[in-house]
């Protein structure tokens, strides 16, 4: 069973980790108390609790692109045909190549916000090394 802490939990929701103790506080999150009296989330409880999350904010709008990382502008450069334009939604720095006239159209500009939309036929997945809290307690 992997466990994690309040503040890894925190991190993958991309909140406080006083918002996690508020949410473990009204119930709405299960949590525990590892041996050192720290309170420690499990895994499977996490994931249910982050899919509930995510359901709550989807979009209604009807579209197949499930990934959307809503950040601000950081750089914009344009030629005369095609554009660069890099977002930094939370840790995520997210590099989008796109026409000029679509940069144009949306009026991106470094400060603005947008959101990236991510619609992808390959996704590279990887294991995430165990943190302090989670070593010697993951199973397969």
């Amino acid at each position: 069973m992997t466990l994690f802490r309040i503040s890894e939990a925190a991190e993958l929701l991309g909140v406080s980790p006083d918002t996690v103790r508020r949410w473990v506080d009204a119930g709405r999150l299960t949590a525990a108390r590892d041996e050192h009296g720290h309170r420690v989330i499990e895994g499977v409880d996490l994931a249910a609790f982050a899919r509930t999350q995510a359901s709550e904010h989807e979009r209604s709008d009807i579209s197949s692109a499930r990934n959307r990382l809503r950040g601000i502008v950081t750089a914009v450069a344009k030629d005369t045909v095609m554009a660069q334009v890099d977002i930094q939604a939370g840790p995520f720095r997210v590099v989008s190549l796109m026409s000029r006239e679509a940069v144009d159209e949306l009026d991106l500009q470094v400060g603005s916000v947008a959101v990236a939309v991510i619609k992808s036929t390959t996704v590279v997945v990887e294991r995430s090394t165990p943190t302090a809290a989670n070593k010697g307690r993951t199973s397969s």
